[in-house]
């Protein structure tokens, strides 16, 4: 009978390597959200009201086009951390596999489509 103890279990799975650099990302924007969050609530909630073209002039202005643009690129970035973490601790096989690439690609694109549709209505 084989007793394996908690070392020889871990042995030979080696590490990711990444961990330390992925937590000090998700601290960061987490940090940077902390502060983007309710700037960004005051700036919409100030232009809830708007028509199409005093939102777009509201827009236009430089400081509620960067604190949207910024709240959408790192809103995005730090969920596509969490859910990479979130798939890597639970899902196993080719369906992690799949998952990651949706997610980061599912990010990436709302990221995007976000940022350009502020750019669209700044210009």
């Amino acid at each position: 009978m084989a007793f394996l103890t908690d070392r020889k279990r871990a042995a030979g799975m080696g590490s990711a390597k990444t961990g330390t650099e992925h937590h000090w990302h998700m601290m960061v924007s987490s940090v940077a959200l902390c502060g983007l969050i309710p700037l960004f609530v005051f700036t919409y909630g100030y232009a809830l009201g708007m028509s199409y073209e005093e939102a777009a002039a509201y827009y236009a202005r430089p400081f509620p086009a960067i604190v949207g643009i910024l709240t959408l690129l790192v809103g995005f970035l730090h969920f596509k951390g969490g859910v990479q973490t979130l798939i890597e601790d639970y899902v196993h096989g080719f369906a992690r596999k799949a998952l990651i690439i949706g997610s980061i690609c599912l990010s990436y694109a709302a990221a995007a489509a976000g940022v350009f549709a502020i750019v669209r209505i700044a210009l």
